[in-house]
């Protein structure tokens, strides 16, 4: 698509309308996308067409096109950004299957000195995603530098301890609904970029942490109403997960941790009733 570019600073991306795309899946499309982020065969009512809800994080697979967009023209170098953080606002079911129209904006551009921070903001009528692009190289145009993310207030109440396994095959399996970059299947594309082995995506990470947190709140993962976490560090398929997590009346904060090693951070996620 042709996109009217700004041209530099940064900060004149601020509000760039980036499109409208309609998505289309069907039951099979959001079936395969719960295997890749931890639904389980028993889980009905995840993976059996008869009964089927989809979890809002495939949502996140729909909206995929709109860093993209933005990197393409120009707005940031694709080859050296990274993904800091996601954001998801839950407004209504997906259903089974179906169509979506999608339309996206920079919502932001904070000024971090060395580089920029883009905010990139879908809507639709099911949901509002916004992904947190890190732009080397990119800051010092003088702009705000943005808010710091909020603390979580302490918890009196002891954290609770989550056990999630990834699977050696999950980002094989998760790149078949969307991202299909060989940094998460090519180890040879993997080395080039600084990993010794493909990682997963970070999508991927986020959405299995949510299943996860969700089964061990008694809620059920499809009654995902927001989530939204920093990406602190890569994960390795196969990498076992534990969540430090504390109960809010709505759900929860976390942190995801390979060993003692952070990968989500200023994570949360609430539940509908």
């Amino acid at each position: 698509m042709s996109l009217p570019v700004p041209q530099d600073p940064a900060g004149a991306w601020t509000g760039v309308h980036l499109g409208e795309r309609t998505a289309t899946w069907t039951e099979r499309d959001a079936i395969l996308y719960a295997l890749s982020v931890g639904a389980h065969a028993d889980d009905l009512d995840l993976v059996y067409e008869r009964r089927l809800r989809v979890l809002p994080t495939f949502g996140l697979t729909l909206a995929q096109w709109a860093p993209d967009v933005a990197g393409a023209n120009g707005a940031f170098e694709q080859s050296t950004a990274l993904h800091g953080s996601q954001r998801l606002e839950v407004s209504a079911p997906l259903p089974p299957s179906g169509e979506l129209t999608l339309s996206s904006r920079v919502s932001a551009v904070w000024d971090k000195g060395s580089a920029a921070v883009f905010d990139i903001e879908v809507e639709s009528r099911c949901f509002t995603a916004t992904w947190t692009i890190f732009a080397p190289g990119r800051g010092g145009f003088g702009g705000d530098r943005g808010p710091s993310t909020p603390r979580p207030a302490p918890s009196p109440e002891p954290p609770l301890t989550i056990d999630i396994p990834t699977s050696p095959d999950q980002a094989a399996l998760y790149r078949l609904s969307g991202d299909l970059h060989p940094l998460h299947i090519d180890p040879e594309a993997a080395r080039t970029a600084g990993f010794d082995h493909p990682i997963l995506h970070g999508l991927a990470t986020l959405a299995t942490t949510t299943v996860g947190l969700a089964r061990a709140l008694g809620a059920h993962p499809a009654d995902l109403h927001s989530t939204s976490a920093r990406f602190t560090a890569p994960v390795t398929p196969g990498d076992p997960l534990t969540l430090t997590a504390h109960r809010t009346p709505e759900g929860a904060t976390y942190t995801a941790l390979i060993a003692d090693r952070p990968v989500l951070s200023s994570a949360t996620a609430t539940f509908t009733p």
